[in-house]
């Protein structure tokens, strides 16, 4: 049965979309946490191991990048078309977008293995860290289309107003990724390659529960083997959202070439180290931030395509608020506690010495990250991709990384790396929401 977004409150509504995928990330999350922490006491936790998995980030955020551009750039375009009435389009959307991540991601795993050495030592590593970086990115890329699939396809199953199931597909494989990481890494002896081998085979059991519900008759508009083909005008739209979407996790790719390298010149193995433990702590608190956004943008993209605008900016505005109070919130509860995180990554003394520092830097300001959120989602959700793309670039292309080779080199060596943060989350924040302030909220009559 087809689910209504523009009936009830809109509060009630956004939650109950977006407390399972909370719950789903959580468990997600949880599984990235464990992942690091049993790399991280490889070899005696001396932490190499976990640098080497650090120098692989980039390249599958470039891989998320393209399942982005294919899968949530389609899921606004869905719900827009959903919400008003139109279900042949909004399920050739979904055929669209499969096809597109099928062929993305056959390419993607190609130049991944042709070009895996250069690549690695560009991103900053060195003769050391290869080593682990090299074992866990060619096991990693055997499971590149599966990957892309849970993505990008699973945005289509929330959109219809199945959080739970959506929730699943996270839960399913991350639940069973915890369960083979020791076994893999430890009791087979496989080391970072056991790790790299527990994801691949935990992505595609949910790649195939959600192809099953997509295919099924549960899903109210389904994903046909008539529509897996490529529309061009279709293709075109879906890009053309997607590319914001494609920006923000392609320049998160080179922010994250760009500190790795920086660091390894000004600090070493230990501060690429160190980010790799930051860039884990800032995923589990963007984590119910990410949450609210996800189980929100349907709602305003359904509110959107059927007229009711004054539902839509109810949601601006409780997404807002309530991003507001718990980015601040969390921003305090790391400065109480900094040094509780590093030590659960290793018990290298130095390591957590200049961890502890470190953080307090790259977090300050992590209010601001909320409004960067709020404006962000509304551009993304209703279809204005032009100030999406724009911002996207704006906090990392054109703030961090431009920061990020510069502070160093001015006399500031590691700790540039890690001001470049806060500033461009305060910079780009304020500049979304104000923006998206004078512009489509106010067009929204």
């Amino acid at each position: 049965m087809k689910k209504d977004f523009s009936q009830g409150p809109v509060w009630k509504i956004i939650l109950s979309q977006a407390l399972p995928l909370m719950l789903a990330q959580l468990i997600q999350l949880l599984y990235n946490v464990v992942d690091r922490i049993y790399i991280g006491h490889i070899n005696s936790g001396d932490g190499t191991a976990l640098t080497g998995i650090g120098i692989t980030f980039p390249v599958i955020t470039f891989i998320i990048a393209f399942a982005a551009l294919f899968g949530a750039g389609g899921v606004p375009l869905f719900s827009i078309s959903n919400g008003a009435g139109k279900t042949e389009r909004a399920e050739q959307i979904l055929g669209n977008s499969f096809c597109l991540l099928l062929i993305s991601s056959v390419v993607l795993t190609s130049v991944g293995y042709i070009f895996c050495r250069p690549i690695l030592y560009f991103l900053g590593a060195s003769d050391e860290s290869f080593v682990y970086a090299s074992q866990y990115l060619r096991v990693y890329m055997a499971g590149t289309v599966f990957s892309m699939l849970n993505t990008g396809l699973n945005g289509y199953i929330s959109a219809q107003g199945y959080p739970k199931t959506g929730m699943l597909t996270v839960i399913i494989g991350a639940a069973l990724n915890i369960l083979l990481d020791p076994l893999f890494i430890f009791i087979f002896g496989l080391g970072v390659r056991g790790a790299a081998l527990a994801t691949v085979i935990s992505q595609a059991v949910s790649a195939l529960w959600i192809l099953l519900f997509l295919t099924g008759k549960k899903a109210s508009l389904r994903l046909r083997v008539g529509n897996i083909k490529i529309f061009p005008a279709l293709t075109a739209s879906i890009i053309k959202l997607g590319t914001a979407n494609f920006v923000m996790q392609g320049t998160t790719c080179f922010v994250q070439a760009a500190c790795n390298s920086t660091l390894h010149s000004f600090g070493g193995d230990v501060y690429v180290g160190i980010m790799t433990v930051l860039n884990s702590i800032r995923d589990i608190f963007m984590l119910p931030a990410h949450g609210l956004i996800s189980g929100a943008q349907p709602v305003m993209s359904y509110n959107y395509g059927a007229g009711k605008n004054d539902r839509v900016k109810s949601v601006i505005r409780f997404n807002t608020l309530t991003g507001a109070a718990y980015t601040l919130a969390a921003w305090l509860l790391v400065f109480a506690f900094p040094e509780l995180w590093f030590r659960i990554f290793s018990k290298d003394t130095s390591f957590i010495e200049y961890g502890v520092s470190a953080i307090r830097i790259y977090f300050f300001g992590f209010v601001f990250m909320s409004f960067q959120f709020a404006g962000q989602s509304v551009f993304q959700a209703l279809g204005d991709a032009k100030h999406a793309i724009f911002f996207s670039l704006l906090r990392k292309a054109v703030i961090v990384i431009p920061l990020t080779l510069l502070l160093p080199r001015l006399g500031m060596g590691v700790n540039g790396v890690f001001i470049a943060e806060p500033v461009s989350n305060a910079l780009g924040g304020i500049a979304c929401f104000v923006t998206m302030r004078r512009t489509v909220y106010r067009k929204l009559v």
